[in-house]
């Protein structure tokens, strides 16, 4: 995206400076011209040195606050894209030299604008400063990527762990990864089992089991053991500098749209130069080379009005207040006014429509056990671990009064990774696992159950057996839940014409599930992290305009590629810096706020920009003398008046924006009610 600054290459923080200093230096400006005297009715001070003020001062705000301006019109000039840039370069070039001629009694012409030069700086560099600053800084998705991998590495030598910068890593070197330490380049396990958080990559919140011979990658964490690595890529080779790789092509490919105010500022500009020689023309032609200068230098001066300059600025930093009010922080422009042309919705699952957290969502006990029984023996041989599981089970229980009034508690914990828990509970040896712990254990799943456990298999939930002295007394259902607001989410959308897509790296029966149950028109599934990206491109060759939603790492390309990157608040750094978007919260819904957020400010912006340009369209022509003939002249006093009324109006209507209700549950229809029986409503989705 190509910012008016970005024109100039300077940054937000030159235009704040050099807004406040042309502003000090604009009053004495403004007091001490003629024209303004004229116009309020007062007589200017007098002293020695006092008509000075103005063409010094002038001066001054000239090349100080305007040589960003001009810079960046010749920049457009050599470039042969005029636009915002290359027409206030050439009003504030022609109120100068006018103002100049006018200063030095050159020729007898009254043309006295260094009021309306200072004014048209300081505007200026107003409406840019709002918008770089609207516009945030430069997205650090790459440095987000680059943080997550450990600055040193454990390396093996000669049964010796020495510690060296990873950039001193080789294919073949042997590392020591120690729990709750990160993976410092891909590799193979050589030595040692232990679940990975590889959440920053998958964007998954439940730890992956890895064992001998299988593969890590670089950022991830090992969350309970110590393994060792054989490594078999580095630096560029790895998986992350891929992720990296692919966040920069789709940043490159999504930054070739043009602002607004720049099309409009092309057409002014063609505009203004051919009105401009057009009077000179005309005027000279009819024996009037004087009128022919002080026409001429009217039209291309009042040819830039202040409107133009703050119409999109205004808008964009209004609504960027709104947003972020409603918890929707806008990090590009372009985001803002295309998210009123997408055609579909693209949600990752986990942790953007479901919880990303595992919670118990069924219990399933044999005859003879109850329900708060089977929770009670769970729950205590399941304490001492930290597992998300765990955790989920203990929290059931807690919640469950005949579980939390028996209050068990276990003995002798142990666990097996991948497998399940030991531990001893009332006497007895209560054991909680997986179908790897039933087969290892040579026991069957019940009938009695084996319906229930079935049913919750084809729906893909996460099944754990209880066995208490090597008996199954039960099973239970662990599930990442869908959150309740995603179906207000989903139906809103498309009420609104919307088509909503998810995408999951899920099996195909669990991804189908959660999209029966909440409505999606297009499922995903199966997807591989590096794959993500390339299902938006596949919906955007289909003609799509695509908004993006996700969390993890393995988003970002994705969020980058989409016409509209959208970043779910809990989502990870790199994810939330290769969004355009970031909720400030996890609610889905929070994407109708910048649909309707979008549309609102879209339609400000082409107002404020009819505005100022159907202003030029009827000041040009009258200034430059269409209507003499019949006694109307536009004087450049008058026209410059004008600029400022369009100012104001301009001001005003963005103002109108503060009055749009951007509240998620509104625009959702959703009430306290849908929302409470939507969290009652058991979910049908299990962690990817």
């Amino acid at each position: 995206m190509h910012t008016h600054g970005e024109h100039a290459g300077h940054s937000t923080a030159m235009f704040k400076n050099k807004f406040w200093l042309s502003l000090v230096l604009s009053v004495p400006v403004v007091v001490f011209s003629p024209m303004v005297g004229h116009l309020l009715g007062y007589q200017l001070p007098q002293f020695p040195g006092s008509a000075w003020i103005s063409p010094v001062l002038g001066t001054v705000i000239f090349f100080y606050g305007g040589m960003p301006f001009l810079k960046g019109g010749l920049t457009e000039l050599r470039s042969r894209q005029p636009g915002m840039m290359l027409l206030i370069s050439m009003a504030i070039t022609v109120a100068f030299v006018a103002s100049w001629i006018t200063t030095l009694g050159i020729g007898g012409f009254d043309l006295d604008f260094w009021w309306e030069l200072a004014l048209l700086v300081v505007i200026m560099l107003l409406g840019h400063w709002m918008e770089m600053r609207a516009l945030g800084a430069a997205s650090s998705a790459l440095d987000a990527l680059a943080a997550l991998l450990p600055d040193e590495a454990e390396k093996i030598l000669d049964g010796d762990t020495v510690t060296v910068p990873i950039a001193e890593l080789a294919v073949g070197d042997v590392v020591l990864v120690r729990s709750g330490a990160r993976v410092p380049a891909d590799g193979q396990i050589v030595e040692g089992t232990a679940e990975f958080d590889e959440s920053m990559i998958t964007g998954e919140s439940k730890a992956v089991p890895r064992t001998t011979g299988d593969k890590v990658v670089a950022g991830t964490v090992a969350t309970d053991n110590t393994v060792r690595v054989r490594i078999e890529a580095v630096g560029s080779n790895t998986a992350l500098a891929g992720i990296q790789r692919m966040v920069a092509d789709a940043q490159a490919s999504s930054s070739r749209a043009q602002a607004l105010a720049d099309r409009a500022a092309a057409w002014l500009f063609w505009f203004a130069l051919a009105a401009g020689v057009l009077t000179a023309i005309v005027w000279t032609l009819l024996g009037s080379p004087d009128d022919a200068v002080v026409r001429t230098v009217t039209v291309l001066v009042i040819a830039c009005p202040h409107a133009l300059g703050l119409a999109i600025p205004l808008v964009i930093a209004i609504s960027t207040e709104r947003a972020a009010r409603s918890g929707v922080l806008i990090k590009n422009r372009l985001a803002l006014e295309r998210m009123r042309t997408i055609d579909v919705v693209l949600f990752d699952k986990t942790g953007t429509l479901t919880e990303g957290a595992h919670a118990l969502t069924g219990t399933a006990p044999v005859p003879g056990v109850s329900e708060g029984q089977l929770l009670a023996w769970a729950a205590a041989a399941e304490a001492d671990s930290e597992h998300p599981v765990a955790r989920a089970i203990v929290t059931a229980a807690t919640a469950h009064p005949e579980a939390a009034r028996l209050g068990l508690r276990g003995t002798d914990f142990t666990a097996a990774t991948g497998r399940g828990v030991k531990a001893t509970v009332d006497g007895a040896e209560i054991l909680v696992g997986g179908p790897t712990m039933l087969r290892e254990l040579g026991v069957a799943t019940p009938a009695s159950i084996a319906a229930q456990t079935q049913a919750w298999s084809d729906r893909g939930a996460g099944i754990l057996h209880v066995l208490r002295n090597g008996e199954i007394i039960g099973a239970l259902a662990l599930e990442d839940q869908v959150r309740p607001e995603s179906r207000d989410a989903v139906r809103a959308l498309q009420a609104r014409g919307k088509r909503v897509a998810m995408i999951t790296g899920d099996a195909r029966q669990v991804a189908e599930a959660v999209g029966a149950e909440l409505g999606i028109d297009e499922v995903f599934a199966e997807v591989l992290p590096q794959d993500k990206d390339t299902k938006v491109t596949e919906l955007q060759s289909r003609g799509m305009t695509v908004a993006m939603v996700g969390d993890g790492v393995n988003d970002a390309p994705a969020l980058a590629r989409a016409e509209v990157g959208i970043a779910i608040g809990a989502g990870t750094d790199v994810a939330m810096e290769s969004a355009g978007v970031v909720l400030a919260s996890n609610d889905p819904r929070a994407v109708l706020s910048m649909i309707e957020l979008s549309q609102a400010s879209y339609r400000k912006m082409v107002q404020n920009l009819a505005w100022a340009t159907g202003y030029n369209i009827i000041a040009v022509p009258l200034a430059a003398g269409v209507l003499a003939p019949w006694g109307i002249l536009l004087s450049p006093a008058v026209g410059a008046v004008l600029m400022s009324v369009s100012t104001i109006v301009v001001a005003l209507n963005a103002q109108l924006l503060r009055r749009i209700n951007l509240d998620p549950a509104h625009l959702a229809g959703t009430s306290t009610d849908n929302d409470r029986r939507a969290v009652e409503q058991p979910a049908t989705a299990t962690a990817r």
